[in-house]
């Protein structure tokens, strides 16, 4: 894992693409989009349920290496309405003696009541001493801000001069962006700015990328 400290807060970046809050206890975590097995397979378009438990099967290990006891999900939990998926995730909820806050995503299109009657806070936005928790990146005066939304990922060349795409971490001064916890997602290459630190995710570990992404 890689640390960051901000406002001398310990922030550690994990090759899941989830960050552990250390001071809270907390991981962070973006863009799991649940739900989307089911409805694209309710349009008719074959997807393997095993992909329904590869979210289940990481935060289980994530809990047994870091033993959190909150998560904050910055957004788009769910892909859409309901479906055959909420049982399975109403089923860990009650599993998992864990404080769960949703920040709520422009996916997020489930009942409020339904989360509340697992256990589960949602906000817009939520803010935390100097730290805001929010769906789409944006720059707040004061605050260090934790966003998803947008699944950044950059294009880098290997040694063999071949192009590879991995997702990653965007972080500045102002705010860093996560990548998507899910398996089900797309990832969108970013132009990466000047005061932009770029932390990519291989299969085996976080890695600062020092020279310009692309």
């Amino acid at each position: 894992m890689k640390e960051i400290v901000i406002f001398k807060n310990h922030f550690y970046l994990h090759k899941t693409g989830a960050i552990f809050w250390k001071e809270k206890n907390t991981l962070l975590l973006a863009d799991i989009h649940l739900g989307k097995v089911g409805h694209f397979r309710k349009s008719g378009i074959p997807v393997p349920r095993k992909v329904e438990s590869v979210f289940y099967d990481k935060i289980s290990k994530l809990k047994n290496s870091l033993n959190f006891s909150q998560i904050i999900f910055l957004g788009d939990l769910f892909h859409s309405s309901l479906n055959n998926e909420w049982f399975l995730f109403e089923n860990w909820v009650k599993k998992n003696s864990l404080k769960i806050i949703l920040i709520k995503g422009n996916h997020d299109i489930i009942p409020k009541l339904k989360f509340q009657q697992v256990g589960i806070k949602t906000y817009n936005y939520l803010k935390i001493e100097k730290f805001l928790f929010t769906h789409h990146p944006k720059k707040i005066n004061d605050y260090f801000v934790f966003s998803g939304h947008i699944h950044p990922g950059v294009r880098l060349a290997g040694k063999g001069k071949q192009i590879m795409k991995f997702p990653c971490f965007i972080y500045n001064k102002d705010q860093i962006i996560l990548p998507s916890f899910g398996s089900f997602t797309g990832m969108h290459l970013l132009k990466i700015e000047n005061d932009d630190q770029v932390f990519v995710i291989t299969n085996k570990e976080v890695i600062e990328i020092k020279e310009k992404a692309n």
